[in-house]
C-alpha cells in the first residue's frame, strides 16, 4: 500500500508538470535561479564580503570649489581589490566670485539679470583616471555598511570658456555682449553693465590646457544588497595644469588646484 501512494504521487508530480507549458517551466526556472542569488547575496552580506565581477556607477560631486559628475567602471579582482577607470567633467569656481544683480529697460520692460563682477573664464575639466577600490570593512549583515579606500589619478583637460557680459555701450549707446580683452574700461565698469550674456556664447572659443589629477577617498556603501552599488564618497582632489588658469580678474592666477568633496553614488554590479 505505501509503495502504492508514492507511485501516485509521483505520476500526479509529473502530471503537473506536463500539464506546464515551456513559458511557465521558463518562468519557474528564473524564479528560482533569483531566489537563490539573492540567498547568496544575503550569504556573503553576512559574511561581511563584497563579491561580483564587475560594477558600473554614475555619481555628482559636490566640490568646495565647484561641482562635478562621472562615471565609473570596476572590475573585481580579489575580495578586498577592485580596479576602476572613470571619467568625470566638473567646474572649478573662483572663491571669491560673486553675483551682482541688475534691472535693465528694453522694449518698455524691465530685465532682472546678474553677473560674476571681473569674471574672465569658466573653467571647467575633463578626467580621465584609473585607480583602485580596497574594502576596509565589510556590511557584516544586510543593513551594514561597507567602507573602501579610493585612490587613483590620471589625466585632466582644463576647459577655458570665455565669460561674456552685456553692456550698454558708452560711445555708441548699443547694447553689445562683449568678453575680457584687456578692455578694462569697459569689462569693469559696473555703471554699463546690464547683466551676463548668452550662456552658450564662447564655448566655440573654448581653449584646452592639459593636466593631471590625483584622487583619494572613502567611500561608504549602504545598498541593501551586493549587486546594488549606493554610497556616499568623501574625498580630496588635486590637479595641476601646464600653464595658470585665469578665471577672475583682479585675483592671482594659479596652475595647482585643491578641494575636497562629498559624492552621491549609484550604480549595479553584475
Amino acid at each position: 500500500m505505501k509503495k502504492l501512494f508514492i507511485v501516485v504521487g509521483l505520476l500526479s508530480s509529473m502530471a503537473v508538470v506536463a500539464q506546464q507549458s515551456p513559458a511557465q517551466l521558463e518562468k519557474a526556472r528564473k524564479k528560482a535561479e533569483r531566489k537563490e542569488k539573492i540567498n547568496q547575496l544575503i550569504k556573503q552580506e553576512e559574511e561581511g564580503a563584497l563579491i561580483y565581477n564587475k560594477q558600473g556607477a554614475f555619481g555628482f560631486k559636490f566640490n568646495t570649489d565647484g561641482w562635478g559628475m562621472f562615471y565609473e567602471r570596476g572590475k573585481y579582482k580579489t575580495i578586498n581589490k577592485t580596479s576602476l577607470w572613470w571619467i568625470e567633467l566638473g567646474e572649478h569656481k573662483h572663491p571669491k566670485e560673486e553675483k551682482v544683480p541688475t534691472i535693465s529697460a528694453s522694449g518698455g520692460f524691465l530685465i532682472v539679470s546678474s553677473y560674476i563682477y571681473g569674471k574672465r573664464n569658466n573653467f571647467y575639466n575633463l578626467k580621465l583616471g584609473f585607480g583602485e577600490q580596497r574594502l576596509i570593512g565589510g556590511k557584516g549583515n544586510k543593513n551594514g555598511v561597507a567602507v573602501s579606500a579610493i585612490y587613483g589619478g590620471g589625466l585632466t583637460a582644463g576647459m577655458l570658456k570665455p565669460y561674456y557680459i552685456e553692456i550698454q555701450d558708452p560711445t555708441t549707446n548699443r547694447q553689445e555682449q562683449i568678453k575680457y580683452d584687456n578692455n578694462d574700461n569697459l569689462f569693469l565698469d559696473p555703471n554699463i553693465i546690464l547683466g551676463r550674456g548668452g550662456i552658450t556664447k564662447g564655448f566655440g572659443e573654448m581653449k584646452f590646457v592639459p593636466g593631471a589629477h590625483v584622487r583619494t577617498a572613502l567611500r561608504f556603501d549602504y545598498g541593501r544588497y551586493n549587486e546594488v552599488l549606493s554610497a556616499l564618497e568623501v574625498g580630496l582632489n588635486a590637479e595641476y595644469y601646464s600653464q595658470k588658469m585665469p578665471i577672475l580678474l583682479l585675483n592671482p592666477e594659479k596652475s595647482f588646484f585643491f578641494n575636497a568633496y562629498v559624492a552621491l553614488t549609484f550604480g549595479k554590479r553584475k
